[in-house]
């Protein structure tokens, strides 16, 4: 699980081998993390709005994506049947999760973009 003192200095290292980097390397790194960077509000406002896993995809986690639409998809077609508190324990059991997710916004577009800082520099040779 994601702790919010790690992710933050995470951060606070990220930031400190940027600026060591030359002003042509830091240019290419800054140009590069603008197209990618994720907004956690975008990503608050997706999970809030669509239960169904939209906020995964804006990440790029499609795979997580799926499973959520998969699982919400399941839950609505049950509701239409027999089996339809089946439908309703898996609509809860998402809402949970996608709730705590969307408690945990910011730390978690925090985290992808120290993992993309990381990728840019790594990719530049700033090991």
């Amino acid at each position: 699980m994601l702790n919010q003192e790690e992710v933050d200095a995470q951060e606070e290292a990220i930031r400190l081998r940027v600026r060591k980097l030359s002003d042509a390397m830091r240019k290419e790194y800054f140009h590069r993390f603008r197209k990618e960077v994720k907004d956690p509000d975008t990503y608050a406002g997706l999970n809030w709005l669509f239960v169904a896993g939209l906020h995964h995809f804006y990440l790029g986690r499609v795979g997580m994506g799926l499973l959520d639409l998969g699982v919400f998809a399941s839950g609505v077609v049950l509701l239409f049947t027999p089996l339809f508190l089946l439908g309703i324990i898996l609509i809860a059991g998402i809402t949970v999760v996608e709730l705590w997710a969307l408690f945990r916004a910011q730390v978690i577009a925090q985290d992808f973009n120290n993992q993309l800082a990381l990728r840019i520099l790594s990719e530049l040779g700033e090991d």
